[in-house]
């Protein structure tokens, strides 16, 4: 049996993208993500990897741009106002199509807003605030070990779509302690293995080059700059058929269908419990992946269901996409709670027989 090693949850993320062969972090401290920079600063370097605390967000995915296009395993982290910063160079890679693994451990906003948890980035994270047109797989874990396995397989998903991934966590994710089975470490590619591996990366000339690689996002003609979309975009339309993932429970026959990821997900697990103990029948749909959107889940629902409820740590973002899953077949309402105020089992119990009731249940 695999050991178990109780981790905080910052901390258990940094450590899974090590072991899925990161060797590279830029990163700048930013509450409640600030024991991932700590957590790679002192063990980075004792495995041969290399750490920098950058002077800004904007520096950081930078040079996560840089050392992503000369073919290094990258791993960058912040919060939810760095993560802002950021969005520029998303944009870039994912133009340029240059792999790199990125993780939010959002907290409330809007501005510096506060240190709490939050899932008000979910626009952020799957529609972006970079310019033009580019996608994102983003994955959005419910505990810790599905963080670790998130982040662990996203160092290999990067380098196979030669694109961003993105997780998106929380402050209760990053700061709460689970015990974690750790996945094996990958071997660490090194300088000279990367022309095979990486054929697409910047190495200079070698021996036998006769032609340097070029890696750009500039595009000055017209239909050049089209074609080059058009491409990319033939690939995330493969990113729908195969990073779709999503967890259903009892939605085939349920009065009501809770819809919610990450941390509002935990929480509402237990809900269903309370619900069910009181007679009322209620499904869950977990998106795990957050884009692509899980929307063939929710052909699933039968005419037995009279409301589904999209439940977030915002003012309602998800919501969006609840109903562009159901496509008008069920009344769509908003469960939320925000500004950092996360809400306990039995509030989403008691709000959920409340919509009930007003939808006449």
């Amino acid at each position: 049996m695999s050991k178990k090693v109780l981790m905080k949850g910052n901390e258990a993320f940094a450590e899974a993208a090590i072991r899925g062969g990161c060797r590279y972090y830029f990163g700048y401290p930013i509450t409640p993500q600030n024991e991932i920079p700590e957590y790679m600063s002192r063990e980075l370097p004792k495995r041969d990897g290399y750490f920098i605390q950058a002077e800004s967000e904007l520096a950081a995915v930078y040079m996560a741009y840089g050392a992503g296009a000369a073919g290094g395993k990258v791993f960058i982290t912040s919060s939810s106002p760095g993560i802002a910063l950021m969005q520029e160079g998303f944009s870039f890679m994912c133009s340029a199509e240059v792999p790199t693994v990125a993780l939010t451990v959002s907290r409330c906003g809007p501005g510096i807003g506060g240190i709490q948890p939050g899932q008000a980035d979910y626009f952020q994270a799957t529609r972006g605030g970079g310019n033009g047109d580019y996608k994102v797989p983003v994955f959005a874990p419910s505990n810790l070990q599905e963080g670790v396995d998130l982040v662990y397989e996203s160092m290999d998903l990067t380098d196979k779509w030669r694109n961003p991934v993105f997780i998106f966590a929380d402050g209760l994710l990053g700061q709460m302690m689970e015990p974690v089975v750790l996945p094996e470490q990958q071997k660490f590619v090194e300088p000279h293995e990367i022309r095979a591996l990486k054929p697409w990366a910047l190495t200079g000339y070698g021996d036998d080059d006769t032609k340097r690689n070029t890696i750009i996002s500039l595009r000055i003609q017209p239909e050049d700059l089209e074609k080059h979309v058009e491409k990319i975009f033939k690939k995330y339309e493969q990113m729908e058929k195969e990073l779709v993932r999503v967890e259903t429970t009892g939605i085939e026959d349920a009065d009501v269908v809770i819809v919610a990821f990450g941390t509002m997900a935990r929480i509402t697990k237990e809900a269903v419990e309370i619900l069910a103990e009181q007679g009322i029948k209620t499904g869950l749909i977990r998106p795990i992946s957050l884009w692509p959107f899980p929307y063939q889940a929710f052909d699933k629902i039968t005419s037995k269901t009279k409301v589904v409820i999209s439940a977030e740590l915002s003012m309602g973002q998800m919501i969006q996409d609840v109903k562009l899953g159901v496509n008008g077949r069920f009344p769509v309402r908003l469960l939320s709670r925000t500004g950092g105020v996360v809400p306990a089992s039995l509030e989403i119990a008691e709000r959920t027989k409340k919509i009930l009731e007003e939808m006449g249940g």
